[in-house]
């Protein structure tokens, strides 16, 4: 009946204009990338995961040796060959209480002893005054090495007043603060010329070594000897038979 055609008309009108409205409205924005607050690490978690420290550095390290870096501290006719020897670096706390580095020469048998003996050192804290190897000193001069207050490990001689060898000539012993910690001979003498005022044993300088004290402790604990204990006493020296 053509009475409901406008009507149909007009219907048909509205349902064009809300198709249309349908397809103009944007579609809703797609989720952002930045999680929400609730999605956020607190700063607590953050603080809990520091970075990666770096990697630590050894505290000593392990080196053959030549004749020729070995100085005047060996010469052909030595017990020991340089073949048998090993520069060991190691770091130790100095009498100003900052870190340094020093090298002892040892025999080959002996480096896992050294390394583990000066660990301890620098762990407990024990101050030295300098390591350097002997030939730093003209003719690797015992005498000028310890009135240097130099701790030292090989160095091919004789033990004083005799024709044997020392024990730092097959690189078995090792000198510790050498003025502060004196050898005295049975005469009075004594070495080094400049240690007199340390032959006094209740001194407590930073440095000086007392029977029983940790740094003694440490050397004996591995199977060391400390001269200290002798009837004529090397309060520097420590060997390992």
């Amino acid at each position: 009946m053509r009475t409901f055609e406008p009507r149909f008309a007009l219907l048909a009108q509205l349902l064009a204009a809300v198709v249309v409205l349908v397809q103009c409205t944007p579609a809703a924005p797609p989720h952002s990338a930045t999680p929400s607050p609730s999605a956020m690490p607190s700063s607590s978690a953050a603080a809990a995961s520091p970075p990666s420290a770096p990697p630590a550095t050894p505290a000593a390290t392990v080196q053959p040796v030549t004749a020729a870096e070995l100085g005047t501290t060996w010469h052909p006719g030595c017990p020991v060959e340089p073949g048998q020897l090993r520069r060991v670096d190691v770091d130790y706390v100095g009498l100003d209480g900052q870190i340094h580095r020093g090298e002892l020469i040892v025999h080959e048998d002996l480096v896992p002893d050294v390394v583990t003996i000066f660990e301890q050192l620098l762990r407990l804290g024990y101050p030295i005054d300098k390591i350097r190897t002997v030939d730093h000193y003209s003719d690797a001069d015992d005498e000028l090495s310890m009135e240097d207050n130099n701790t030292s490990a090989f160095n091919c001689r004789l033990i004083p007043g005799t024709n044997e060898w020392s024990p730092h000539a097959f690189g078995r012993a090792i000198d510790i603060n050498t003025l502060l910690n004196p050898c005295l001979y049975a005469s009075g003498y004594f070495e080094p010329q400049n240690a007199a005022a340390y032959l006094d044993r209740a001194r407590t300088d930073p440095g000086l070594l007392h029977g029983g004290d940790p740094a003694e402790r440490i050397f004996p604990d591995r199977g060391w000897q400390w001269g200290g204990y002798w009837r004529t006493p090397d309060y520097q020296h420590f060997e390992r038979p």
